[in-house]
């Protein structure tokens, strides 16, 4: 099956290790969609869903991934966390932020330019996923401002 092309909001924090709050859109016209639509025997527009539904996304740089959906996130949540973010990278301090139980993202100053980032991603009840810990590595305040800002005006 070809590629599905996805849009929508998409805040992903790390680089080979990484967590991603994203909503993803699928668009009925790509033919991807419509393709996978047809295997899957429904229209186009039934499979690409209203793109409303946001995921909690992560890799690890040996590969192992997973995700799962967010029912309850609304966008005002994640801007809501997005917003809390940007604010404690400014703070110059070690941080925790959360979202919602299922991220926690602890920060600490590791230079003049970035912080060190680890992640703990608990799964909901009834996920086929273990909870775990990432060491998302020392990310450049500078750029993590600057995908937030992005993130935010996508939600707009």
């Amino acid at each position: 099956m070809s590629p599905l092309a996805m849009g929508g909001p998409a805040l992903f924090i790390g680089d080979d290790t990484y967590v991603a709050l994203v909503r993803p859109q699928l668009d009925p016209a790509d033919p991807g969609v419509r393709l996978a639509a047809e295997q899957a025997g429904v229209s186009p527009e039934e499979f690409a869903g209203p793109g409303n539904l946001w995921a909690l996304m992560l890799d690890q740089e040996d590969g192992e991934g997973g995700g799962f959906e967010l029912p309850g996130l609304r966008d005002a949540e994640a801007e809501d966390f997005a917003e809390r973010l940007r604010l404690a990278l400014g703070s110059g301090e070690p941080f925790t932020i959360e979202a919602g139980p299922v991220l926690s993202l602890t920060a600490r100053p590791a230079d003049a330019y970035g912080h060190a980032f680890t992640a703990r991603v608990t799964p909901p009840e009834g996920e086929d996923m273990e909870p775990v810990t990432l060491d998302l590595g020392v990310l450049p305040d500078a750029g993590l401002l600057a995908d937030l800002d992005d993130f935010r005006r996508s939600l707009a």
